[in-house]
């Protein structure tokens, strides 16, 4: 089945809706032959967003992508590439969880360089920052956008109000707006995208760049019987996830998915991604791998897709 391609919110961008992420894997788990590989596989498939951010691996991320980049030597105009700023890769008052003005308008041009690029399409403020003015944020993101180093802008976690404070901002002074959340969704994490940000499709046309959408490997039934070594749940830093997967509502969930999956003749992951997608206010569904098989079983959803009934997604979003 070809990609299907929608907009990004009221934006004119279009973008895949599966899209190819590198969170975790690259570097962590992934080298530059195999994160260049499975590029070139989402790429083939018809992804055309990759979804990066600063601290991804501490800044390598964003280096082995550029560098997977050059070597395919797609054509600029083809393909969408995002960053996020906050976290910071060094210590400082003004470099770690931060999006005051001077970290971000110094944080693009590290990003840009490591990306060996001269703009990205999208750039994300990567968590809200209590202690910035949302004002300056807004103010500084839109002269980034003006500057030609991003096209576009938008948050990543943001609460539904800090938002709509920042939409607010933009329009009162005609500068750019947002145009996109990316929040974590999955059959295991809905209220954000389902309810608390529902206002915010309507009254200001936002996109959804989702992240997650097998909610760390827990949907597709691999931790039902313990944590296979190698997994991303046996890495360092991911205690949060071993606590996910264990929580009994959760399995049963995981349980469900499978069932269903083997009904369907598709994998548990094609399903899980594709019910994402089968949500009209999302945009893009952001895939990952941990090798070049992962990524063509994940682009299997979109024969997933049209075969999610209303019957079929009552039985899997059933809390029975």
């Amino acid at each position: 089945m070809d990609m299907e391609y929608r907009r990004l919110g009221n934006a004119g961008l279009k973008v895949s809706v599966l899209s190819f992420g590198s969170w975790v894997t690259f570097h962590n788990q992934l080298g530059h032959d195999s994160a260049l590989e499975c590029m070139q596989a989402a790429w083939d498939a018809g992804v055309n967003f990759f979804d990066n951010a600063e601290v991804y691996a501490g800044g390598k991320s964003e280096t082995i992508m550029g560098r997977a980049l050059r070597e395919l030597g797609w054509p600029r105009a083809s393909y969408v590439i995002s960053t996020k700023l906050y976290w910071g890769l060094r210590d400082g008052p003004n470099t770690r969880n931060t999006l005051n003005r001077k970290y971000l308008m110094q944080g693009i041009d590290g990003s840009l360089k490591r990306l060996g690029l001269d703009h990205v399409d999208l750039l994300f403020c990567h968590r809200p920052d209590p202690e910035t003015p949302v004002e300056e944020t807004v103010w500084a993101m839109s002269d980034i956008v003006a500057s030609g180093k991003a096209l576009y802008w938008g948050t990543s976690e943001w609460p539904a109000d800090a938002i709509e404070e920042a939409y607010r901002i933009a329009e009162r002074y005609r500068i750019r707006k947002p145009v996109t959340e990316q929040p974590q969704y999955n059959l295991l994490w809905r209220d954000r995208v389902e309810r608390e940000y529902a206002p915010l499709y309507d009254q200001h046309g936002m996109g959804t760049t989702v992240w997650s959408p097998l909610a760390s490997g827990a949907l597709t039934g691999k931790y039902l019987n313990g944590i296979p070594e190698g997994s991303r749940a046996a890495l360092p830093g991911y205690e949060w996830l071993r606590d996910l997967i264990t929580s009994p509502d959760n399995h049963a969930q995981a349980k469900r998915v499978l069932d269903l999956a083997e009904e369907l003749g598709c994998t548990p992951a094609q399903l899980a991604i594709a019910w994402c997608a089968k949500n009209p206010r999302v945009s893009t569904v952001i895939t990952g791998a941990s090798r070049v098989e992962q990524v063509r079983e994940n682009m299997g959803a979109l024969e997933v897709l049209p075969r999610l009934t209303g019957e079929i997604l009552a039985r899997l979003e059933s809390t029975g």
